[in-house]
């Protein structure tokens, strides 16, 4: 084993600080969205999710023109759109879609708008490939540091609210009989998941960021039956395939003859056949057909 590590260590694959800071910030990715994933998605705010990712396209696209952080510009935009959805949305499942879509429009709107301008009145190139798709590769060293305080401001903010937070998502009546305040509780996991969108969307790019954040959990949700069981396997099957994607991304360079196919496209791909396996073994092993585990009062792990 030694001696595997010393060759992995000293092979061009870790050798290369681009490589070192992709793992690093995608290790991030994998594993904010896999914890606040878990929860979206027993809330059923995927819309959310993906409208988050993609309003946070905008302040990405801002970043390049102010010159300031893009994890900044991703998290200030997905932090507006948070505020926005909650203060527009209600309980009602239809107005809360309703609002989140109206965000999403205004949102788009503005990340096209800040596009054009990068484009017309800026010499930056590449700007919308890196918004929207990412470039994991040429992430800066300097962004490792951020990514991980956002990484863990999330896990924070989540052991703190673990118990109000599964309540609310399995059972908003229950929750709101007991006192705990939805509006607040659903703001927070909001902001929560503003700052998983910002670093997967630094990672995998804004429209891409929802494949991290819903398919690793909902492959999760449909294996276990216990919320702790969930989150383990979404951060398995996330980090599985971030840091796969980025080696395949790597190894690509050598099966194309130098043309290197992005890291965005393995790591969404394999998130999908994650997916799918999750799905076929949910039926074979009959976990499909069996009811929603009883999660409060006790909240079992």
């Amino acid at each position: 084993m030694e001696n595997l590590w010393t060759f992995l260590a000293h092979s061009s694959f870790l050798g290369s600080e681009p490589v070192q800071t992709a793992l690093l910030v995608g290790a991030c990715a994998a594993l904010v969205s896999a914890v606040i994933g878990v929860f979206t998605v027993l809330r059923g705010n995927a819309f959310a999710g993906h409208a988050l990712a993609d309003v946070s396209s905008a302040g990405g696209a801002a970043s390049f023109l102010l010159g300031i952080s893009p994890l900044l510009g991703f998290l200030g935009m997905a932090w507006i759109a948070a505020f926005g959805m909650e203060f527009l949305g209600v309980r009602k499942v239809r107005e809360r879609d309703l609002a989140t879509g109206i965000v999403l429009g205004a949102g788009l709107g503005l990340s096209a708008l800040f596009l054009y301008l990068d484009v017309t009145t800026t010499s930056t190139t590449g700007a919308a490939v890196s918004v929207m798709f990412g470039s994991m590769f040429a992430i800066p060293q300097s962004l490792i540091g951020p990514a991980l305080m956002a990484s863990a401001a999330v896990f924070l903010l989540v052991g703190l609210l673990y118990r109000p937070m599964l309540l609310t998502a399995v059972d908003p009546d229950l929750a709101a009989a007991r006192g705990i305040s939805l509006r607040w509780i659903g703001l927070l996991q909001l902001l929560a998941l503003g700052l998983a969108v910002a670093v997967c969307a630094l990672a995998i790019g804004a429209v891409l960021a929802t494949a991290l954040l819903i398919g690793p959990a909902g492959a999760a949700i449909r294996l276990s039956r216990r919320p702790a069981q969930a989150i383990f396997w979404a951060s398995a099957i996330a980090l599985t395939a971030v840091w796969g994607g980025i080696w395949m991304a790597y190894e690509s360079y050598y099966w194309f003859s130098g043309n290197a196919w992005p890291v965005s496209f393995f790591v969404v791909t394999l998130v999908f056949l994650f997916y799918l396996a999750a799905v076929l073994v949910a039926k074979v092993t009959g976990l499909s057909a069996r009811p929603k585990p009883v999660i409060w009062p006790h909240c079992e792990a």
